[in-house]
């Protein structure tokens, strides 16, 4: 079977400056995944190299097997924040405009999604809190029937009980055989989805283990893990 995510070699430079350098990763299709690092650390980056939306890199990415930007494109739904739509605009209308754009929008899925997220598609973008905006861009994002999903901070802005619920069903919104890569900062709450972390320190990848190796090998949680790593509290020979 395809892996979800494959990256050799991967190097990245903005402005002068290397934002990302010699990573290779790995990732098999079906699992939840959690992409985690300081801010700066460079997961948003990746995220947008694995989208396409940042060019000059150097190196390999191929998603669901495809490797050149617009396939890559066409199998993975990332969070993006809304930009390019005009403020008066409805939610059903953006919603329209992606169903038209992305073939693999479901319709239904994404009333569903609505529903359980409270929200009113007859409201128009400049009337949404912040909040209400993290969710509309979470229905949009996980309406799609993508072969992968990349969510970067989806929860910012969302207050803590709908947090929580977000979180507590967000498995059943994905196909069995979609993987879900998710950058956040709220690593407690989301570790009971994860089947495994990815660390990025240092411009590059550090770690990439399973929850349960994690378990086992170090006798702590997530978090306590990634906290390790950037505390100097687990060494590079012990991963």
């Amino acid at each position: 079977m395809t892996n979800a995510i494959e990256i050799t070699d991967l190097t990245y430079r903005k402005n002068y400056k290397t934002i990302l350098a010699d990573v290779n990763l790995t990732i098999a299709t079906g699992r939840v995944v959690g992409l985690l690092g300081e801010n700066g650390a460079g997961k948003t980056t990746l995220m947008r190299l694995l989208a396409d939306l940042a060019k000059g890199n150097h190196g390999n990415i191929a998603v669901a097997g495809a490797t050149r930007g617009p396939q890559r494109r066409a199998n993975l739904s990332f969070t993006e924040h809304l930009q390019g739509f005009r403020p008066g605009m409805k939610l059903r209308e953006v919603a329209d405009f992606y169903a038209a754009v992305y073939p693999d929008f479901a319709a239904q899925k994404y009333l569903d999604l609505i529903t359980f997220l409270q929200l009113d598609d007859d409201l128009a973008l400049n009337q949404l809190s912040r909040g209400m905006r993290e969710k509309f861009i979470i229905a949009l994002t996980l309406a799609r029937q993508a072969r992968v999903y990349l969510l970067d901070e989806p929860f910012a802005g969302i207050d803590s009980m709908s947090r929580k619920r977000i979180i507590g069903s967000i498995i059943r919104w994905k196909q069995p055989e979609a993987t879900m890569l998710i950058s956040d900062h709220y690593v407690t709450e989301i570790a009971p989805l994860l089947d495994e972390v990815v660390v990025v320190k240092d411009q590059t990848v550090v770690a990439h283990k399973s929850s349960e190796a994690i378990r086992q090998d170090f006798g702590i949680g997530v978090e306590a893990f990634y906290e390790g790593i950037y505390e100097g509290e687990i060494h590079d020979d012990e991963l």
